[in-house]
């Protein structure tokens, strides 16, 4: 949630911020006057309160026609005192509800603009030239249907459309990138976490996922639990309402998960094969850490990503993505995006985001500093591998005959396979 004492310092940050985003912002407005009317009825409550006390300490000593009268007026204090309390709880959460509407506010430098406003960083490696090569590059669907690895038909036909199946070398491949993105993980200082994939409407609202998108979510009604689609969800609830001691340094966790979205909106985008599905499997870093260490650790996790990149030989740049693109709860997002030469565009592989203080303010997660005092900590995100990498590696290392060269850093995962050859059905 946003930081209300910043809003009340600031409000023209906010709103700036409102506007990169294409956000209202009057909104700000609204939740300043919702925090007037909510600390109004505040001190109204605790004076009454306070009167209510003291009256009652005379009552004690007060005798005959006194005390009858004090305890009429105590009677009617205690009516009173009960519907300011009341007042003030209804305006609590008038307050929480207008403030939850407004996202997170965006770094400096954050471009403004949406979805195609963003800004390329770098670009890294080399695309291929299949034309000098001599032959037409097959689409990733076309080469996992040749080498056994991905069945699309069956799939839609045991769970409908955007599912599918990894078969073979298929399966063995994404298993292959998962353990390394683990491995990667683990060298560098986080504990591995298998995490559920069912969470509780507060830790699913916590992290800001059932604001502008919560179309794209999976509801379990009947027992009224959320299917996650990032394990980024559980491991953000993992430290809920706790207070974390962060003088060692961030607390790092790799959430490995199945992920379901379902994709509200997206009907006729990238419905080939397995770029946008409802269920794949994930590698997800997340980090806990002071508020002013945010952007550096933001850095750092961008530097994983490219390390598992760079492992997988894969082509790729790096954007910053514009304000209106970014999720209600990141303040910056950087995607890498592979190179994928059959539709010659990018293809987002990863994402990583420095999401503040914004998701702890709402799931209660503070650190106690130096001084004793505690506030809330700083979260942040990044995908390490995902089922989608599949795409970018067939159709990067794809040869004429329709083999697939194994990328080095991943042919340990794969018990030494340097290639993988179509099948004879």
């Amino acid at each position: 949630m946003i930081d209300l004492r910043e809003l009340r310092e600031n409000p023209d940050l906010v709103r700036a911020s409102q506007r990169a985003r294409g956000d209202d912002p009057s909104l700000v407005d609204a939740v300043l006057d919702a925090d007037t009317r909510r600390r109004s009825a505040l001190t109204d409550f605790e004076q009454l309160r306070a009167e209510q006390k003291a009256l009652g300490k005379r009552v004690a000593s007060a005798q005959g026609t006194e005390k009858a009268e004090l305890l009429a007026r105590t009677k009617q204090l205690a009516q009173d005192v009960k519907a300011r309390q009341a007042d003030a709880a209804t305006a609590e959460a008038a307050l929480t509800d207008t403030a939850r509407r407004i996202a997170n506010v965006v770094a400096d430098g954050v471009p403004a603009g949406g979805e195609d406003d963003y800004v390329v960083l770098r670009e890294e490696g080399t695309r291929r030239d299949f034309a000098a090569e001599g032959f037409t590059p097959r689409d990733h669907l076309e080469l996992g249907e040749l080498l056994g690895a991905i069945d699309t038909e069956r799939g839609a036909k045991v769970s409908g459309s955007r599912f599918y199946f990894l078969t073979g070398i298929g399966a063995r491949l994404e298993l292959a990138l998962l353990n390394a993105a683990v491995d990667q993980a683990l060298a560098a200082g986080f504990t591995p976490m298998i995490t559920p994939t069912l969470v509780k409407p507060e830790v699913m609202a916590g992290t800001g996922f059932l604001g502008a998108h919560a179309d794209e979510v999976y509801r379990l009604e009947a027992d009224d639990l959320y299917l996650t689609g990032t394990s980024e969800v559980a491991l953000a609830g993992y430290h809920a309402d706790e207070i974390l001691d962060l003088s060692g340094g961030p607390r790092r966790y790799a959430g490995w998960s199945a992920c379901y979205r379902r994709e509200a909106g997206s009907y006729g985008k990238d419905t080939r094969g397995i770029i946008r599905v409802h269920q794949f499997h994930k590698v997800e870093m997340f980090s806990f850490c002071p508020a002013e260490e945010a952007a550096s650790e933001h850095e750092r996790l961008l530097g994983w990503e490219e390390a598992m990149l760079q492992r997988a030989e894969l082509p790729y740049r790096v954007i910053d993505t514009a304000a209106g693109d970014l999720g209600s709860s990141a303040a910056r997002k950087f995607d890498c995006e592979a190179w994928l030469p059959t539709q010659q565009r990018f293809l987002e592989l990863t994402s990583t985001s420095n999401c503040t203080t914004f998701q702890a303010r709402r799931l209660g997660i503070r650190e106690r500093t130096a001084t004793g005092e505690t506030r809330p900590v700083a979260t942040l995100n990044g995908t390490l591998a995902t089922t989608r990498w599949i795409v970018a590696i067939l159709e990067n290392h794809q040869l004429p005959d329709g083999s697939v060269r194994v990328p080095e850093g991943l042919r340990g995962y794969l018990g030494g396979l340097e290639v993988l050859e179509p099948v004879t059905r």
